[in-house]
């Protein structure tokens, strides 16, 4: 896990600084189109089932709902035009990687339940995949994103975690770049 945490390091650093450029640009188109922060903040489910916040590209209107992507799906959208398009390549997510400089995060690993998602968070622990950082993209990600169902979930997030190795990090990385472009699963 050490080489694991200095590779979230290096490629953190890395991605911050050759982007920097894209963050400047997202920031701007969010505050011309909407009013509100440029960073949303939200509560999730960690390493251990400790909590941490968040930080993404805020893509709704200020004051939508905190429920989880699949409950949101079911209401009128609070989502922005420059957030539709921040969500639809992943953007939004970038600004995690300074939560994995914080070492909150993981390049890869399970993605962070919402703090009231508290059968998921249930399902997550009782399967072992807590006791893994939680990740910007992860196995569940590259194998169907936001349309899997979280019992689906929970064992593509359990088959991360029993058979993690480094390579297959690297794996997922790369894999990640596909599922982002297809935009296959993404809400």
């Amino acid at each position: 896990m050490f080489l694991k945490r200095v590779t979230d390091i290096i490629i953190s650093l890395a991605a911050l600084t050759g982007l920097a450029w894209l963050f400047v640009l997202a920031a701007i188109a969010i505050k011309l189109d909407s009013k509100g922060p440029i960073i949303f903040q939200q509560k999730r489910v960690g390493l251990n089932g400790e909590f941490f916040q968040i930080y993404k590209f805020r893509t709704m209107n200020v004051g939508a709902p905190n429920v989880s992507t699949e409950e949101m799906q079911k209401l009128p959208s609070p989502i922005t035009a420059v957030g539709a398009r921040l969500r639809k390549y992943s953007i939004d997510e970038l600004p995690q990687l300074f939560n994995v400089l914080k070492g909150e995060m993981s390049i890869v690993g399970p993605r962070p339940a919402l703090y009231n998602q508290t059968e998921l968070t249930a399902k997550r622990e009782a399967a072992g995949v807590l006791r893994f950082p939680p990740g910007i993209t992860g196995w569940a990600q590259i194998n169907g994103r936001d349309e899997l169902p979280d019992d689906v979930k929970v064992e593509a997030d359990k088959w991360y975690c029993d058979n993690w190795t480094y390579l297959l990090d690297w794996k997922i990385m790369f894999s990640t770049f596909g599922a982002v472009f297809s935009k296959r699963g993404a809400f």
